[in-house]
């Protein structure tokens, strides 16, 4: 589904020649040759070799396999969240990409919202993140739990907001129409102290999409539905504007393959989300089963 969109934000890059389309779907296959009029084919090996840069935007349990062989191949990738589903494969990755001198990040598109609205401008830590990122049952992403699905979109946010690593990670969740869970309610105590609340659910009966950063000398409330920002705080920011976020990844992701900076988003810190997520999971217990004080992990990343 995401994957046309990268080919069209490419289309818009004067510096890039689309050269084609990988997908399964014949459906998706021909709706690129009739609306792009570029080649698109059915098995991506067969790009391997071809190409300079790659968008890769398959199921996530796909990632690890497809973005290492495409920079096995020479290729620079631009891989959709998450960066991989484990550990071991996302660090593999990393190495690949920095032994081939070969440019690999990460979809983290709302980083480029964050980083115009100046959140991302204050070096002090927020006391307190509240973080609700909710919407109606779409089918995609099934392939993983709803915490690498959506809630690694609000990690990797805290993450640029809050230093060190977690001290203790307590969440419930359950499974709605499948194996994985499709809703999770998380609690982070980070080492320097502060404390993140973190709410995924994508089985919910309307769209939510929130976040409350707590400094020592206010608030900062985010409605990015709405698009509504309150500032209690004397840290200014600017409205917030969405913009095209991922045609700025993807502009971002060209200029760093042709020699300018470096991508917003570099792998690490894709890994870093990651392994909070994998946090998470690990902490996991069925919603209702346990009183929530009892509900506590507690892990030390590596």
């Amino acid at each position: 589904m995401f994957g046309r969109h990268h080919a069209a934000k490419y289309l818009h890059q004067p510096e890039v020649k689309l050269h084609a389309i990988a997908d399964v779907n014949a459906e998706a296959r021909r709706h690129v040759t009739t609306h792009m009029q570029v080649p698109a084919v059915a098995d991506w090996r067969e790009l391997l070799g071809e190409v300079d840069l790659v968008s890769i935007c398959s199921p996530a349990s796909t990632h690890a396999e497809i973005v290492g062989a495409f920079l096995t191949a020479g290729a620079h990738v631009l891989v959709e969240k998450p960066i991989a589903t484990e550990l071991d494969e996302a660090e593999e990755l990393i190495a690949l990409a920095g032994r081939s001198g070969l440019v690999l990040t990460v979809g983290h598109q709302e980083r480029f919202v964050f980083a115009r609205s100046g959140l991302l401008d204050y070096e002090d830590a927020p006391l307190s993140v509240e973080c609700v990122r909710a919407g109606p049952w779409t089918g995609r992403g099934t392939d993983v739990s709803v915490v690498l699905d959506l809630m690694i979109h609000d990690l990797d946010l805290v993450h640029r907001l809050v230093p060190g690593a977690p001290l203790a990670v307590r969440s419930c969740g359950r499974s709605v129409h499948g194996l994985f869970v499709d809703e999770v309610t998380a609690d982070i105590t980070f080492e320097n102290g502060s404390q993140v609340e973190l709410i995924a659910n994508r089985s919910a009966d309307s769209r939510q999409r929130f976040m409350r950063v707590v400094y020592p000398d206010g608030e900062i409330e985010i409605d990015f539905l709405t698009r509504k920002v309150t500032n209690t705080t004397a840290r200014p920011l600017q409205a917030l504007e969405l913009h095209d976020p991922l045609g700025e990844s993807v502009a971002a992701c060209v200029t760093a393959v042709k020699g300018g900076p470096s991508t917003l988003v570099r792998p690490e810190e894709a890994r870093r989300a990651l392994e909070t997520a994998l946090l998470i999971e690990d902490a996991l217990v069925p919603a209702g089963k346990i009183p929530a004080r009892e509900r506590v992990a507690l892990r030390r990343t590596a």
